[in-house]
């Protein structure tokens, strides 16, 4: 069951505002769109580990313009862009993605006049791939054979060799990525959490770029120093721990076959391993238990924050995360199946209780 509450009927307290304009620097076209980026709940969700209760902490980031997380990185990226003379009216946008930052550059770039172009993995779902192309970018899909994610983020690059009307987001090395995450999303959390009286005491996330989690971590240890910040990646692909692409995995928009060199290894936590099917289903049963209609990395970004919460002993921790996306965009794939129940997996030992949601 769900209980909604305002920012006035959470400790009858108004949660401040979270974004500073003077910080964002002056102002640009992406102005025009903000109100439709950032400023989504949070979500304390109540739960019993081997019937044990305990709670944990997700941003619901499908409130964004296009339904998920990324839309703040394009939005910030671009912004960024034309505060620096990098992008003009008019250029072309160019980026590799596997899903959710081209969708989130499609829209955003077309709101603002720009034609784009996704270089995109020919094996990402139907769904994601349909919502670039109607909102009027081009998609260009890169089989295996012609060098899979990596052999995209080479051709987006190569289409601006020897042109200045081409903007290159480069979602991967952008430290702009990690100053939108620093300045919104950490920003928020922090907020929120004071609303529920709460401090954190270590946030996980999913490393697809590494922009969340470096972002994330930096704002709330700024505040929190002792904050554990831990990034999570597939067990059945472990990409961070190797240094590079192992294995195969069901988990769309992280561990993309490389580290991010947005990524500092060093400044975080160790590494959370979350199994594909145990994503899988843990979110199928937050749509059937709570009517929380997540994608696979919500899913999985839940089991970290599960694991880190009973590893900490303290059933009162605060550990927050974040719902990337709803979903929509996974109609096609193993999410809607029939996941088998495997050893080891956490989704068997969790109930959940109810949720409480506050802007």
């Amino acid at each position: 069951m769900a209980t909604l509450h305002t920012k006035g009927e959470i400790m009858r307290r108004r949660v401040p505002e979270v974004v500073d304009p003077d910080r964002l620097g002056p102002a640009t076209p992406v102005d025009r769109i903000a109100a439709l980026v950032g400023r989504t709940p949070l979500l304390e969700i109540r739960y019993r580990l081997d019937g044990r209760p305990r709670r944990v902490y997700a941003k619901y980031e499908a409130m964004n313009m296009t339904g998920s997380v990324k839309d703040r990185m394009a939005a910030h990226i671009l912004r960024r862009a034309y505060q620096r003379g990098e992008l003009k009216p008019g250029d072309w946008i160019s980026e590799c993605s596997s899903g959710n930052t081209g969708i989130a550059f499609a829209a955003i770039g077309r709101a603002l006049g720009h034609p784009v172009r996704i270089f995109m993995p020919d094996w990402m779902s139907h769904e994601r791939k349909a919502l670039i192309r109607s909102l009027g970018a081009e998609v260009v899909l890169v089989s295996a054979e012609e060098g899979g994610f990596l052999g995209g983020v080479a051709r987006a690059a190569e289409v601006a060799r020897g042109r200045d009307d081409v903007f290159l987001p480069r979602q991967f090395d952008n430290p702009d990525n990690c100053e939108a995450h620093e300045l919104t999303t950490g920003v928020e959390l922090l907020a929120q959490l004071a609303a529920f009286e709460r401090q954190p005491r270590a946030f996980v996330a999913g490393v697809g770029t590494g922009g969340t989690v470096m972002g994330v971590g930096r704002a709330l240890r700024s505040l929190h120093p002792d904050c554990l910040v831990h990034p999570l990646e597939p067990s059945n692909s472990p990409t961070l721990r190797v240094g590079c692409c192992v294995g195969m995995h069901r988990i769309q928009g992280i561990s993309d076959e490389f580290v991010p060199s947005i990524l500092r290894l060093d400044e975080l936590a160790p590494i959370v391993d979350v199994d594909d099917g145990d994503a899988i289903r843990i979110a199928q049963k937050l749509a059937r238990d709570l009517g929380l209609a997540v994608g696979i990395s919500s899913g999985a970004n839940l089991l970290g924050a599960v694991q880190i919460a009973d590893g900490l002993g303290d059933e009162d921790s605060c550990v927050a995360t974040l719902f990337c996306d709803s979903n929509k965009k996974y109609l096609s794939t193993d999410l809607l199946g029939d996941e088998p129940v495997r050893d080891g997996h956490w989704t068997q030992r969790i109930e959940f209780d109810s949720f409480t949601a506050v802007r």
